[in-house]
């Protein structure tokens, strides 16, 4: 059964938001930020097996001037973050960021000076992906819920100045667990 059937005499009758949404949804262009294992099962998501490309989705971008999804898989050094942001400001808007694995989303096992906790205190993050490392399925599906929220998401003049509160409120959100410093009372 196809479009043309459902269609009354021809006519397709749609808002320019729900049109930019389902063009936008389906038209990601992924940049890889595989920092470790997570990196792994990444790339397993885009093998005939799991098969990412019936989403539009199966070539990951080297520049991230191409791009408008970063996938974070992996552990982000104190010495990485700055790559981190770099990369991100590059990427064209639209742009999300997906947290992939419990280290990009909170530092993991490591908890220690030299891993940051939480990607989220560099870029503003879309959606956290749990697991260590999350399984390629695991990464579908979060793929597939992001696609909701961006086929959703409103347009207008007030959306740059929506992102740049809530990324200035997640970059200035104080981190949930303090590292104790040694000999300091």
């Amino acid at each position: 059964m196809g479009l043309e059937e459902k269609l009354p005499s021809g006519f397709l009758l749609t808002t320019v938001e729900k049109l930019a949404g389902y063009i936008r949804k389906n038209s990601l262009w992924p940049a890889t930020f595989g920092l470790a294992c997570c990196a792994i099962e990444m790339m397993a998501v885009t093998t005939a097996r799991h098969d990412l490309s019936r989403f539009g989705m199966e070539v990951f971008r080297g520049s991230p001037r191409q791009a408008d999804l970063m996938i974070v898989a992996g552990r982000v050094s104190n010495k990485m973050a700055p790559v981190l942001r770099q990369v991100y400001d590059q990427m064209s808007e639209p742009k999300w960021v997906l947290a992939m694995g419990a280290c990009a989303s909170s530092g993991g096992m490591f908890n220690n000076y030299a891993i940051v906790q939480g990607v989220d205190h560099i870029v503003p993050v879309d959606i956290y992906l749990p697991g260590c490392p999350p399984r390629p399925e695991m990464l579908m599906d979060a793929i597939i819920k992001l696609h909701e929220s961006i086929k959703d998401a409103k347009l207008g003049v007030n959306r740059e100045k929506v992102i740049r509160e809530v990324e200035a409120a997640a970059l200035s959100a104080k981190p949930t667990h303090q590292i104790p410093v040694f000999g300091a009372n």
